[in-house]
């Protein structure tokens, strides 16, 4: 069969422009665009959310040791998160905005960089925590030698799978920030669904599988995310428009790492400055023992639902407002950002009211001892009066992104995130005990959603009006 490459180059154009025009989110509907986005986007933050979900759920049937070894291991991968928010801001509101300005070329330098990012910090960070597992571990001041030892088998594990943790947050930000968030959604959920499968065969040891308890989480998660990476592959080389002609191993461009950087940095510097807040509350939580700290990794899970799903419009006003600003469409930045405002308050107000009048059955449905779901009850109502601010720091974060401004959702994050760690221990030390700690967390995050939101309606007032 003859080829004929001129007539093979004209199809390759014709389909990325009807892709161009499947992904534009400079016009029509508002708020069916923001909710074609987010809807998918939410979905992918709650299969990400899931995988330790499932794993808290299947590890808490072991006990609430197993329960404190995996989310103490977890306050690093979910440090790793500050890492991956570097090339993942960049790769969003990159190609976000070089979609908006119709410039494809721009949009796959991002691409590529971002992606060359990704594996190396992904790989650096991987050795630090293999070297250094005892001494991360032993900062928690855990008490019990199979606890510790349980924590330091995880991490070592996850650490071995980083690569995969690390590139399927970037993925999903191309596809993203393009506008595609259908295509990551299915791919994470495939991810999820081996993760479901494999977990109670290897925590458990069902069938011919060993009882393995926590080292089976660890090793069933870094399957399920290599699986999702395996496809993440696949279909970047069937996605010309995005991935045609990038060359992984060509040397890095210091001036497009240097803009990468620049977009992500301040955002992981928050995040990481928040793990490492989290810690330290850990320790602090410590204190009372392993169960209070089994409470916060598992109520902080459930809280998960909001902030999640929040999330998800996060990323969906980052490129709906990306890729608007690239097209010099301010109106309908203005409009997009009141419109997901909206919609994100209403999503608040039902977190509010699930966490406070379903603390109980939400919280026992992982954990069935009464001590931990007392203490966790407690957890989910004062967290709970915080869920409609934590919505809206969220969202008015996205959209500070898509603008390429990153540096008020992060100093505004740092500064209140950093208040919780003196109001922890003040509250904490009166009355209040083990409360005061949880009462510390929700102010702060009444008042960085209060904050951010006036900041970003003084900087709409200065733009102009078209």
């Amino acid at each position: 069969m003859a080829v004929n490459p001129i007539k093979d180059l004209i199809k390759d154009r014709e389909k990325d422009t009807r892709m161009k025009k499947t992904y534009n989110l400079t016009e029509g509907s508002i708020a069916k665009t923001l909710f074609r986005l987010a809807l998918p986007i939410m979905g992918t933050s709650f299969a990400t959310m899931a995988y330790s979900l499932i794993d808290m759920f299947w590890v808490g049937k072991i006990g609430t040791g197993a329960v404190a070894a995996v989310g103490t291991a977890g306050f690093f991968t979910w440090l790793a998160n500050a890492f991956i928010l570097i090339a993942k801001i960049g790769a969003e509101v990159g190609v976000a905005q070089s979609t908006g300005q119709n410039d494809m070329k721009g949009l796959k330098k991002y691409v590529r960089h971002s992606i060359q990012i990704a594996v190396c910090l992904a790989l650096l960070y991987g050795l630090i925590m293999i070297v250094f597992r005892k001494s991360l571990i032993g900062f928690f001041n855990l008490e019990e030698e199979a606890v510790i030892q349980s924590a330091i088998n995880y991490l070592v594990i996850v650490s071995c799978g980083f690569v995969f943790y690390f590139l399927n947050p970037v993925f999903t930000a191309i596809f993203n920030g393009y506008g595609d968030s259908k295509t990551p959604f299915f791919i994470n959920l495939t991810g999820l669904v081996a993760n479901v499968v494999l977990d109670p065969l290897l925590i458990l040891g069902i069938g011919p599988f060993p009882r393995l308890e926590v080292i089976g989480a660890a090793v069933a998660t870094v399957i399920s995310q290599g699986i999702a990476t395996f496809i993440f592959i696949i279909k970047a080389g069937r996605t010309p428009v995005l991935f045609s002609g990038i060359h992984l191993l060509k040397k890095p461009d210091i001036s497009h790492v240097r803009m990468i950087a620049g977009l992500g940095l301040p955002t992981a510097l928050q995040s990481g400055l928040f793990s490492i807040i989290g810690m330290v509350l850990a320790r602090i939580i410590s204190r009372w023992g392993a169960t209070p700290i089994a409470v916060q990794k598992v109520g902080s899970q459930i809280e998960a639902i909001s902030w999640m799903t929040a999330g998800g419009f996060q990323s969906a006003m980052s490129a709906f407002v990306g890729q608007n600003y690239g097209a010099k469409k301010w109106k309908r930045v203005r409009q997009g950002y009141a419109t997901g405002m909206a919609i994100v308050s209403v999503i608040g107000v039902f977190a509010t009211v699930l966490l406070i009048f379903g603390a109980r059955p939400l919280f026992s449905f992982f954990i069935d001892e009464e001590e931990a779901v007392l203490l966790g009850i407690q957890y989910l109502k004062i967290l709970g009066l915080s869920q409609l601010f934590m919505c809206i720091e969220i969202t008015t974060a996205g959209a500070f992104y898509g603008i390429g401004k990153t540096f008020p959702p992060s100093v505004t994050g740092i500064f209140f995130n950093v208040l919780r760690i003196p109001g922890a221990l003040i509250l904490s030390s009166t009355d209040l005990g083990l409360d005061g700690i949880w009462w510390a967390i929700s102010i702060s995050s009444i008042f960085k959603g209060c904050v951010l939101t006036l900041w970003y309606i003084y900087v709409l007032r200065k733009q102009p009006k078209v």
